[in-house]
C-alpha cells in the first residue's frame, strides 16, 4: 500500500514533466519558427520593392512622365534621374521586422522561464523524494539491525531462564542484561520520537536561566559506571557560576546524547579518556567535551549533525541510529546556541564545541 501511494505521485510528477519538457520545446520551436518567418517575409518584401524599382526605371525608360510613375509606385524615388526604394519605406520594413521580433522574444521568453521554471520546481521535488525514499530506507536499515541485536540478547535470556533452573546469581546477571537491552531499545525509540517532534516543529522550549556545570556534573555522574565498565575515565573541569539561557529537560538530552556519543566513540578502541569543560567566551558559555576515541575525517564534521549519519569506522553496539547528534544540532539551534565538532583524523580522538548566550546579568 505504500509502495502504490509514494508510485502513484511519483509517476504523475514524471508525466507532468515530461509534458512541461515538451511544451518548452515546443515553444522554443515556436519562436525560432517565427523569428525566421519575420526575417523572411521582410526579405520578401524588399525583393518586391526592388521589383518595383525595376519596374519603374523600365516605364521611365519607355517614356512615361517622372510624376506618373511615382504617384503609380509610391514606394519608389526618382534620385539623378534613377528610380530606387524609397529610404522611407525601407526604415518602416525593417523597424516593423524589429518590433515583431522584439514581441516575439518577450512572448515566447515568458512562456520559457514559466516552463523552465516549472521543470526545475518538478525536478527539485522528484530529487527531494528520492532523498526522502532513501533517507527511509537507511532509518530501517538502520533501526532493523539496531532492534535485532537487543531483540536476540533478549530471546537468549528468556531461553535461558525457561530452560532450566539457575543459581540467584545467574537470575540476577541475566535480569541485569534483559533491563540492559529494554533500555537500550527504549533509548532509541525515545530519540525516534523525538527527532520526529523536532524535524515537524512540535517542540516549543524555554529560555530560563540555567546553571550549566552543575547540570554537566548530574549527567556526568550518571554515566561513570557505564565508563567505569568500559575502561574510560570522565573527568570535568567547570568554571564556577556559569548560567545559560536554557531550557532545563532539552539541556538534559543535549547532555546525555553528547556523552553518549562520546563513550561509544572511545570504547571501540579498549578505554581512553573523556573530558567535560566550561568556561566563559565573551556573550557565550561555551561546553567543550573532548574525547580519545576513533575520531572522524576533518570534512565530515559538519556531516555529523545531519540525521542518520554514522561516521565512526568499526561499527559499535553504541552507534545507535544515527539520530543523536541531529537532536543535539536542532536543539541547540532552537534555544540560539550553536554545536561544531572536529577531529584530526580516524584515530585521533574529537572535540565537541557547544556555546549558550549567558544569561543576562552575567558578565565577563
Amino acid at each position: 500500500m505504500t509502495f502504490r501511494a509514494t508510485k502513484g505521485p511519483r509517476i504523475l510528477q514524471l508525466t507532468v514533466m515530461a509534458l512541461v519538457a515538451v511544451c518548452t520545446v515546443q515553444v522554443g520551436w515556436w519562436l525560432y519558427d517565427q523569428h525566421r518567418y519575420a526575417v523572411e517575409k521582410v526579405r520578401e518584401l524588399q525583393a518586391q520593392y526592388a521589383q518595383q524599382a525595376a519596374a519603374a526605371n523600365a516605364l521611365l525608360a519607355a517614356g512615361m512622365p517622372a510624376a506618373k510613375v511615382l504617384a503609380l509606385l509610391p514606394d519608389v524615388v526618382l534620385e539623378r534621374g534613377r528610380v530606387e526604394v524609397s529610404p522611407n519605406a525601407e526604415r518602416s520594413l525593417l523597424a516593423e521586422e524589429h518590433v515583431r521580433i522584439v514581441q516575439y522574444a518577450w512572448e515566447g521568453g515568458f512562456f520559457l522561464l514559466a516552463l523552465v521554471a516549472c521543470l526545475v520546481v518538478i525536478a527539485r521535488a522528484l530529487r527531494a523524494e528520492a532523498l526522502v525514499m532513501l533517507e527511509q530506507d537507511n532509518f530501517l536499515q538502520l533501526v532493523s539491525h539496531q532492534f535485532k541485536t537487543p531483540l536476540a540478547s533478549l530471546q537468549l535470556s528468556l531461553e535461558t531462564l525457561a530452560l532450566r533452573p539457575l543459581s540467584a546469581e545467574q537470575s540476577r546477571v541475566l535480569t541485569e542484561r534483559m533491563l540492559s537491552d529494554l533500555s537500550r531499545m527504549e533509548g532509541m525509540v525515545s530519540r525516534i520520537l523525538e527527532s520526529a517532534r523536532l524535524e515537524r516543529g512540535r517542540v516549543e522550549l524555554r529560555h530560563e536561566p540555567v546553571e550549566l556545570g552543575g547540570a554537566v556534573r548530574r549527567v556526568a555522574a550518571q554515566m561513570e559506571e557505564r565508563a567505569r565498565e568500559e575502561h574510560i575515565s570522565l573527568t570535568a573541569d567547570i568554571e564556577a557560576g556559569l548560567v545559560v539561557l536554557a531550557d532545563p529537560l532539552a539541556l538534559d538530552v543535549i547532555l546525555r546524547n553528547l556523552l553518549e556519543n562520546a563513550l561509544a566513540a572511545v570504547s571501540p578502541v579498549g578505554g581512553g579518556s573523556i573530558v567535560l569543560s566550561v568556561r566563559r567566551a565573551g556573550s557565550e558559555v561555551e561546553l567543550t567535551v573532548r574525547d580519545s576515541g576513533i575520531g572522524f575525517r576533518p570534512a565530515d564534521g559538519a556531516r555529523l549533525f545531519e540525521k542518520f549519519t554514522r561516521l565512526h569506522p568499526g561499527g559499535g553496539s553504541y552507534h545507535g541510529t544515527g539520530l543523536g547528534l541531529y537532536i543535539v544540532r536542532r536543539l541547540m539551534l532552537l534555544m540560539n546556541g550553536r554545536v561544531s565538532a572536529y577531529s584530526e583524523g580516524a584515530g585521533q580522538g574529537s572535540r565537541f564545541v557547544l556555546a549558550w548566550p549567558a544569561a543576562v546579568g552575567e558578565h565577563p
